[in-house]
């Protein structure tokens, strides 16, 4: 049985361990490593689907809905949403964090083994894999271009309530802020749990501060929101986090879906920065390096009769 390593657990390498594990089944071993310590929703608030992509894509969302993992949303409850005729939104009311993976595996090296590889986390230990998909932003790559911004969570007591009746806002008369999501209200979370809010920063704000501590930040965002909501309840919980590459602004030429490193042993790069930056862009990605990987694995790709020269992959 080979084993395919996948490293990243956002919506591309989640997506590809779930197509790869119904493609072929008992055939692989599917293992995910994420450096972060748990999953997180302070990205993608919601998915919207094109008209053509619900399309082309309806067996994944026909599956996505029957098992309760996404469901449809409604928009008008968006402030300030411009939306394009035909599409349709959705939410995934347990999060877009949802796979099976190893969390705090931070990936350090990877040594080509003849037909293996070998990867290495942080943490000193390692381990053999046939095949490694690379789903971690590609910001090496000159010809992808990443925006940037903050994003903060705030949890409120269950007692907490807000004066606004919108799950959602974007925000035009900031230049701090960019959308506001009233997050359990957006998914229909239990009175018990407590609200919770999700701010996104501007890009423009975030690029001025990248280089800042997200400790150091927080207080600027925290003033701003305070001015856009005013009497806003005092949260129990606050998270900051910079997230460096938050979209792909500029993606690979062409819209690849992946790129293949090194055919054998089968190290391929996937992500949104090869097709475009949503959630149908990692569908695209994921579907294209899952055909990589279907092909790569036919050929050969972990039978242990192949030798190559062993080196380190850069």
């Amino acid at each position: 049985m080979a084993r395919v390593l996948i490293v990243g657990a956002g919506l591309t390498g989640s997506l590809c361990a779930s197509l790869l594990r119904r493609e072929l089944q008992d055939k692989v071993r599917i293992e995910v490593w994420e450096k972060s310590r748990g999953s997180a929703d302070l990205g993608a608030q919601y998915i919207t689907a094109t008209s053509a992509y619900r399309k082309s894509h309806h067996r994944l969302y026909a599956e996505l809905l029957s098992a309760g993992v996404l469901l449809p949303f409604d928009s008008s409850r968006i402030e300030g949403l411009k939306h394009k005729d035909g599409s349709q939104d959705f939410i995934t009311p347990l999060g877009m964090g949802s796979a099976e993976v190893f969390f705090e595996r931070h990936v350090t090296g990877l040594f080509r083994r003849g037909a293996s590889w070998e990867v290495q986390s942080r943490a000193g230990d390692s381990e053999m894999f046939d095949a490694v998909v690379l789903t971690i932003p590609q910001q090496q790559l000159s010809s992808v271009l990443f925006s940037s911004r903050f994003a903060l969570a705030l949890f409120f007591p269950p007692d907490a309530s807000f004066s606004f009746s919108w799950a959602a806002r974007y925000v035009r008369d900031s230049s701090v802020i960019v959308y506001i999501c009233h997050d359990s209200a957006k998914r229909n979370a239990a009175p018990s749990l407590g609200p919770s809010l999700v701010v996104h920063s501007s890009v423009p704000f975030g690029l001025a501060h990248l280089e800042r501590d997200a400790a150091d930040v927080q207080p600027i965002i925290m003033q701003e929101l305070q001015r856009l909501l005013p009497g806003l309840p005092q949260p129990i919980s606050i998270k900051c986090h910079k997230w460096r590459y938050s979209q792909v602004l500029t993606g690979m030429p062409g819209s690849p879906g992946h790129m293949t490193l090194l055919q054998f042993p089968l190290l391929l790069c996937a992500g949104d920065g090869f097709s475009h930056s949503n959630f149908d862009g990692c569908v695209e990605s994921a579907l294209s390096t899952i055909t990589a990987l279907r092909g790569g694995l036919s050929e050969g790709v972990g039978l242990t009769d192949h030798q190559s020269p062993e080196g380190r992959a850069h």
